[in-house]
């Protein structure tokens, strides 16, 4: 898997050892706006989901890997979603857990290595991703990889008692 091999970090799969990785990112109430969760995951069954993250791309719809350091420390985690095989298209989420690394260039690499695996393995035609207005290093992240806005969602978003809008960025592998 060199292509998912970068300078400073690489993705892989999940493993076992993630189960409190995944557990803490996963009940982490101040990322929940960004991954639209609404109620804390139990350790059964995040370990349940890992245990069956080895099902294929083909059959899940989904690929879940680990952003990690070359000293083997999870940084993140970086998602395709809603695999469309007939259409040739995927959405794309990311985070970088710990605010700490957060601006230190892991999430570009990570979605440069990403973005390539989904065309150059994958086959993909077409990447999408929906970031809230407000969320200005995603969207920074997302248009120096090349996706362009395409859209606003208004009121799309409940949060806190407010409705939020969201932009839908696209990017087609030419």
């Amino acid at each position: 898997m060199t292509t998912l091999k970068g300078e400073h970090i690489y993705l892989r799969p999940l493993e076992p050892e993630d189960l409190e990785f995944v557990h803490a990112v996963e009940n982490d109430e101040h990322i929940w706006e960004i991954s639209n969760t609404q109620t804390p995951f139990s350790r059964f069954l995040i370990k349940q989901y890992i245990e069956n993250a080895h099902k294929d791309i083909y059959e899940v719809k989904q690929l879940r890997l680990v952003i990690s350091n070359y000293k083997d420390q999870a940084l993140g985690m970086i998602d395709i979603y809603d695999f469309d095989f007939k259409n040739s298209r995927a959405g794309i989420g990311i985070l970088i857990k710990d605010i700490g690394n957060r601006g230190k260039g892991y999430g570009t690499e990570a979605l440069k290595l990403l973005v390539s695996y989904c065309f150059t393995h994958l086959g993909l035609h077409q990447l999408y991703c929906s970031i809230s207005e407000e969320n200005e290093k995603s969207i920074k992240l997302f248009e120096k990889q090349g996706f362009n806005k395409v859209g606003l969602k208004k009121d799309w978003n409940y949060v806190h008692g407010t409705y939020k809008n969201e932009y839908l960025f696209q990017l087609i592998n030419k």
